[in-house]
């Protein structure tokens, strides 16, 4: 059976190497691909636009006090700007498995075996916490903006926020939310090549409790406890996690495989 990772490029030398040539050509080919299926995936996005913006929009509708949650438009060039940034982050997303499948076609032909079976699963679990600090973020995104604009803003205020500010907070926060998620997969790696060993990090938990608290606050810069909770507990979980998953790697059975 073929190996789905084999070099599809160019052929390896007598020796067995690449040569920097060779390299080259083949990460090129690897971006092309990528760079084509983020493409593929905006314009599927953009025949939906209307859909997903109203879809990203019921945040700010249910802490908004206007018939029809209503957007001010402050440029001729804005709704066209944020159909754009719509489309380009969503044709992202969709196509993450394609760019990390092209990510592993050009890394793992140079990985022992043993590196290739951690590398998948790697791979694997990096896009499932993406999507679940996203999608944490995205449920607590109202309460966000509902803490920014009552409890921060006074009756003299009213609230209406243009297409595109509201699109780049949005992206923001769940993209916040989303990279705090990676930690986990950032220490085990850490632990992996050796830069920080295990007994360290059991030795500061209390430390990293408290680092992980003003991470979530700088993230979470609204000042809203629960936000900040629902932030912070499932970081300093997957601290502990981190550090059971990262022991095995460091363990001498592990190095023999």
């Amino acid at each position: 059976m073929k190996n789905p990772f084999q070099r599809s490029g160019p052929v390896p030398g007598p020796a067995g190497e690449m040569t920097l040539v060779d390299h080259l050509a083949e990460l090129r080919t690897r971006i092309i691909r990528s760079v084509a299926a983020v493409l593929v995936g905006a314009i599927g996005v953009y025949a939906f636009n209307e859909r997903i913006f109203d879809f990203l929009s019921e945040p700010y509708c249910d802490i908004a006090d206007v018939d029809g949650c209503a957007f001010l438009v402050t440029s001729p060039l804005e709704p066209f700007s944020v159909t754009l940034t719509l489309s380009g982050y969503g044709g992202l997303i969709l196509a993450l498995p394609v760019v990390f499948y092209q990510m592993g076609r050009f890394v793992m032909p140079g990985l022992y075996d043993h590196e290739k079976k951690a590398m998948i699963p790697f791979l694997v679990v990096a896009v499932l916490l993406l999507f679940a600090g996203v999608t944490l973020g995205y449920f607590f995104l109202p309460r966000a903006l509902d803490v920014l604009t009552n409890e921060f803003g006074s009756e003299r205020f009213e609230t209406f926020f243009s297409p595109d500010e509201y699109l780049k907070f949005f992206i923001k926060m769940v993209l916040a939310f989303g990279l705090a998620f990676e930690l986990p997969l950032i220490l085990v790696f850490l632990q992996k090549v050796g830069l920080i060993q295990t007994e360290t990090l059991r030795k500061n938990r209390r430390i990293a409790a408290v680092l992980v608290v003003i991470l979530g606050a700088v993230i979470t810069p609204t000042g809203d406890p629960l936000t900040l909770l629902a932030l912070s507990l499932p970081m300093y979980i997957f601290y502990e996690i981190a550090m059971v998953i990262g022991s095995r790697f460091s363990s001498p059975e592990l190095e023999t495989v």
